[in-house]
């Protein structure tokens, strides 16, 4: 039997569906300027501001529903995230351009690669697709799969910026040092966006081991 909220939760799961894809491409937009030599600013600001505005409609739809239909325990778990991964998402798209500013400032920097920036930049990416999965199925064993790879991406920062202190190339320095403070706070953002996830799911933003078994388990019985 439908209920009178449904339609409003089946709106929002489409507009936060729709924010995961672009996330998805300016990330990837973004991270390829970099490594590639390209020019996607304008492209990039031009979906971070498309997922800043889905934000606010967000914001709009959740303040009404809450007010509308008062909903409690799953609904009302699903609703508050919505917000908070609302806004994560709308600081990946911001990240991502600022991403591509750091290519306009320095130019082409596709010289300044190494392992460690593409080991991040891979982290990164594959974080982003993980955490738009995670929240479209709700999924908390991608949401574990996350912080283990913010772990990675937070040594390699740690690693190379006393590297990149000694470096003689200050272009490649800098315009490295940047992008790796950019990925860094992306992982944290996509962290904080599997704790929500796991809020809705669990109950609990970060439950334990047992917890998450317990939902696996559950979700594998299910005709």
């Amino acid at each position: 039997m439908t209920r009178l909220i449904d339609p409003s939760l089946q709106k929002l799961s489409f507009i936060m569906a729709e924010m995961g894809d672009m996330v998805t491409e300016s990330i990837s937009l973004a991270i390829d300027s970099y490594l590639d030599g390209t020019n996607t600013m304008d492209k990039v600001l031009a979906l971070s501001d498309s997922i800043r505005s889905k934000y606010y409609e967000v914001e709009d739809l959740t303040f009404d529903m809450l007010l509308k239909y008062q909903p409690v325990a799953d609904d009302f778990r699903f609703i508050r995230s919505s917000t908070e991964i609302s806004y994560a998402f709308s600081r990946f798209g911001r990240y991502a351009y600022d991403i591509t500013q750091v290519r306009d400032l320095f130019g082409d920097v596709s010289e300044c690669t190494n392992a460690s920036l593409i080991e991040s930049t891979k982290k990164v990416k594959n974080m982003i697709k993980d955490a738009v999965l995670s929240f479209a199925e709700l999924d908390v064993r991608k949401a574990i799969k996350i912080r283990e790879d913010e772990k990675v991406i937070d040594r390699i920062y740690k690693e190379r910026l006393p590297k990149l202190i000694e470096s003689n190339n200050t272009k490649c320095a800098l315009a490295e040092a940047l992008l790796l403070r950019y990925l860094e706070r992306i992982g944290d953002h996509a962290v904080f966006m599997s704790d929500a996830i796991n809020y809705i799911v669990t109950g609990k933003h970060r439950p334990s081991e047992e917890r998450i078994a317990s939902h696996t388990k559950q979700e594998k019985n299910m005709p």
